[in-house]
């Protein structure tokens, strides 16, 4: 039995920023420092053109020294275009790193759907992934991007227009200083706000995923039922809920900053008063207190950016936080360390005292023992919810048993790598699924360097040649949705060539002919059995009549194995097998 794998704890913010720049960002360090120079020489140009005003104001309208007239407003031109020019380079940087990153997270969080086990997957819905995918990775690049740059210009920004004050008034700069962790305080405030909101938004627009996604999945449920206005009233209470979220976190936004600039301009309105005082005795010169004016709008305006970049950096944090939980789920079902590679041999199948419980419930498989050799075909039939796609779903470890064991060919299935385990196994099921590709890709799905030869091959082992060959684009046509624009039986043969063009030992069929109605039935039929030939073959049937050419037939009930056989032998027992024969009249059918 595999060990569980403990869920991972919840990381801290040190620890969170650390992994963000770790993962993503480090990769890019050469981007990102161009980007934080970028940011610097804006920071820099910013509080230059505050410095300058002091002799712009003193020299141009006061004093009237020569050749300012001329030296002053071309360094105030030349300041403006580099600083703009910074800008685009900062911008053009951060958007190819931050779409980078949104990438890198889109395909992480897919790979880790994709790999996850069946396990886990019944008890997530892809809505909750679909939501990280479009949702999660947009925060976590506006926070891991343009929200450290744009921080780090911006502080950089208030130290240097901290620094134009100085130089200007260092007793008036102090009491500026004191009181900068007002601001402070209230940025934090509204980040906590902002922080709550993000989390609550983000968990209802995975809802809101979720609703939508299961009311598209089941449209003819609710169709059939009437339930249209039910569902658009299901999916506009979490809208609700949602937009109440994300209107209290824009709120906060819109709050942060009209606080941070209402409590500059009462700041502002003491500095007027303090430099009229100041002017009075002469200490104070009109350019020196219009820059030190703007120095402190420079300030006011960079400190309510600030403002804002906290709830930007909050949202980042809480998206980084549900993203790595969401990647730091480990598989229970993975390679062990000493896996060594199943190579292909005879295909015989062993299930020795083998038990099966989901998720620690009640057992689900109970003592099953049975052996398949190579080229036999045994069925699994039962009542429904008896055990039987449970049990084929361990051969490919979909599942582990929870008891007994696995042997193919005398080995322990849990001992070989998962990939060289499933290449030796096709599975057809009752509902086969087709990508939205072409007829060539789906049966080539699982060798894709295979040649055109070899697909059609397949595809006349399977009898779908003729039906593919008659279509406008033949091979190249495509299937549509999940194959919707087949038939049936046509997307069932097309999944019977696929498993052909594989050529595994072992072959799963689940249900394979259920669905279909009986001329394709007699199709698919014929091309299972030449598909069957000379392969391992572990069927499941609820038609008895699709099983009484089976080398031995297994009833599964509760989760046992409670009679072995062939037909005629257990038709003869009279046991539960002869009850389920009777009920479909199967005596009087003509064996398939």
């Amino acid at each position: 039995m595999t060990a569980a794998v403990p869920e991972p704890a919840e990381l801290s913010a040190r620890d969170l920023i650390g992994r963000v720049a770790r993962v993503y960002l480090a990769p890019r360090w050469k981007g990102l420092a161009g980007a934080l120079v970028a940011a610097v020489v804006v920071a820099v140009l910013s509080a230059q053109l505050v410095r300058i005003l002091e002799p712009a104001v003193n020299d141009l309208m006061v004093t009237h020294k020569p050749g300012a007239l001329i030296t002053i407003p071309l360094a105030i031109a030349a300041m403006a275009i580099g600083r703009g020019l910074a800008q685009v380079i900062q911008a053009s940087l951060i958007n190819r790193i931050g779409n980078a990153v949104v990438g890198d997270v889109q395909v992480q969080l897919f790979g880790k759907l994709v790999r996850a086990d069946l396990a886990h997957l019944r008890t997530q819905h892809s809505g909750a992934y679909v939501s990280s995918v479009l949702y999660d990775a947009g925060l976590i690049r506006e926070a891991a991007t343009a929200g450290i740059i744009n921080y780090t210009q911006h502080f950089l920004t208030v130290l240097g227009a901290i620094a134009v004050m100085v130089s200007n008034d260092l007793w008036l700069s102090l009491v500026l200083v004191v009181a900068a962790p007002a601001a402070t305080s209230i940025m934090r405030r509204f980040s906590k706000r902002t922080t709550k909101a993000a989390k609550g938004a983000m968990a209802e627009t995975s809802a809101l995923s979720t609703a939508i996604m299961e009311s598209l999945d089941g449209v003819r449920v609710v169709k059939i039922e009437n339930r249209e206005a039910y569902e658009e009233a299901r999916v506009g209470e979490v809208v609700a809920r949602r937009q109440e979220y994300l209107v209290k976190g824009a709120n906060a936004r819109a709050r942060a900053a009209p606080a941070t600039e209402a409590l500059m301009t009462l700041i502002t309105a003491g500095v007027i008063a303090y430099a009229g005082w100041r002017s009075q005795s002469g200490a104070m010169t009109v350019g020196a207190f219009v820059a030190f004016l703007g120095g402190l709008g420079v300030a006011s305006q960079s400190l309510r950016q600030l403002a804002n970049l906290q709830t930007v950096m909050a949202e980042g944090m809480s998206a980084a936080r549900r993203l790595f939980a969401a990647l730091d789920v480990e598989p229970e079902i993975r390679d062990g360390a000493d896996a060594g590679r199943l190579t292909r041999g005879g295909g015989t199948l062993a299930f020795q005292d083998v038990g099966f419980a989901y998720g620690g419930g009640p057992a689900t498989l109970t003592g099953v023992t049975l052996e398949v050799k190579r080229g036999e075909t045994v069925a699994l039939v039962g009542p429904s919810g008896g055990g039987k796609t449970t049990l084929l779903n361990l051969i490919p470890r979909f599942y582990d048993a929870t008891e007994g064991r696995i042997l193919y060919d005398g080995i322990d299935i849990r001992s070989v790598t998962l990939a060289s385990l499933r290449d030796q196994i096709a599975l057809v099921t009752q509902e086969p699924f087709l990508f939205d590709d072409t007829i060539r890709a789906n049966i080539a799905y699982a060798r894709p360097d295979a040649s055109q030869d070899e697909i059609e091959a397949a595809a006349k082992a399977a009898a779908a040649h003729d039906f593919i060959d008659q279509l406008p684009k033949g091979y190249d046509t495509l299937v549509g949705e999940a194959g919707a624009r087949l038939s049936g039986g046509q997307r069932q043969r097309i999944a019977i060539a696929r498993a052909f063009l594989k050529d595994a030992p072992i072959l799963l069929l689940d249900e394979a002919t259920s669905a279909l109605d009986t001329e394709s039935e007699a199709q698919v039929q014929a091309a299972l059995s030449r598909l069957m030939a000379g392969r391992t073959t572990i069927l499941i049937a609820h038609r008895l009549s699709t099983v009484r050419g089976a080398d031995r037939i297994h009833v599964i009930d509760k989760g046992r194995i409670v009679e072995t056989g062939d037909h005629a032998a257990l038709v003869a027992a009279g046991g539960l097998y002869a009850r389920l024969a009777r009920s479909q009249d199967l005596e009087a059918e003509e064996p398939a």
